[in-house]
């Protein structure tokens, strides 16, 4: 199952997308929300890998 706020987010770009084939003189706004929307994504998932990797490293510290 999908984690509800990629779901919304996939619901967000997809309804965009059609909205810009409906309106082909409101494409370049569109397009910068689906290119900033693809980075802020692929930034988040760039976060949780190097928190995953802190958080692992942390864990395998011994006193």
């Amino acid at each position: 199952m999908l984690d509800p706020h990629l779901t919304a987010l996939w619901a967000a770009l997809k309804g965009r997308w059609e909205k810009l084939h409906q309106q082909p003189d409101a494409g370049y706004s569109t397009e910068t929300v689906l290119v900033t929307a693809l980075l802020v994504v692929a930034a988040l998932a760039v976060i949780a890998i190097i928190v995953a990797k802190v958080v692992t490293k942390a864990n395998g510290i011994t006193f």
